[in-house]
């Protein structure tokens, strides 16, 4: 048995290993040099997005989360315009619409974009190469509960999956459930506990863990 053999395949997202893209990188590259010659932007304003971005992680989703699970009032604004709660925590998505949905006991969200991969990259920086790929995008809209049980989130049958579709001027967030036994936390222990896949929605139950 070679060493490949031996890889655990039960799992059909396996995380960032991108798919192929030299057309598309192709295609890219030679519409950003039109934008450019066409005045739409500079190439130095282009460098200061990237590194903004550069500057994203999933970190800031947690910042987002903890500060909704410490403050009612807040989480409320959060979930009736994203855009605007986000931007009292020093987070800027323009020109970008920002929706949360909140995970409960009955529901569960998760992310998608089905036309091409549309992701809030400059709050949380760079999207998983899986949630690009044309299998998941294309199938978490059909059998949701599937893909989800392929990522370890086995769903009841009593919890609604909602399934959310980016588009070019909306992006979405999910708004995890709290963990039991966290009562009391600071929220940087509980921003700790934030992945990227939680804020995605291909992951439902928190690994608790804190800081000594």
């Amino acid at each position: 048995m070679t060493d490949h053999d031996d890889h655990n395949h039960t799992r059909t997202f396996q995380p960032d290993h991108p798919e192929p893209t030299s057309d598309a990188a192709l295609v890219g590259l030679a519409l950003r040099e039109l934008l450019i010659e066409g005045g739409y932007y500079t190439a130095e304003e282009e460098l200061a997005v990237i590194a903004k971005m550069q500057g994203a992680s999933p970190d800031n989703g947690g910042t987002i989360v903890a500060r909704a699970w410490t403050d009612s009032d807040y989480k409320q604004r959060l979930l009736n315009n994203g855009a605007e709660s986000i931007r009292e925590l020093g987070f800027e998505l323009e020109p970008y619409e920002f929706t949360v949905m909140e995970n409960t006991d009955r529901v569960h969200n998760v992310i998608v974009c089905t036309l091409c991969s549309c992701y809030p990259r400059a709050l949380l920086g760079m999207s998983p190469a899986w949630y690009k790929s044309k299998s998941y995008r294309s199938r978490v809209v059909r059998e949701p509960r599937a893909v989800l049980a392929e990522f370890g989130v086995n769903v009841e049958d009593d919890v609604d999956v909602r399934v959310h579709d980016s588009t070019a001027e909306l992006r979405y967030m999910v708004l995890p459930q709290r963990p039991d036994g966290t009562d009391g936390w600071s929220e940087e222990d509980l921003a700790a506990l934030i992945t990227r896949d939680s804020l995605i929605g291909t992951q439902r139950d928190l690994e608790l863990k804190r800081s000594d």
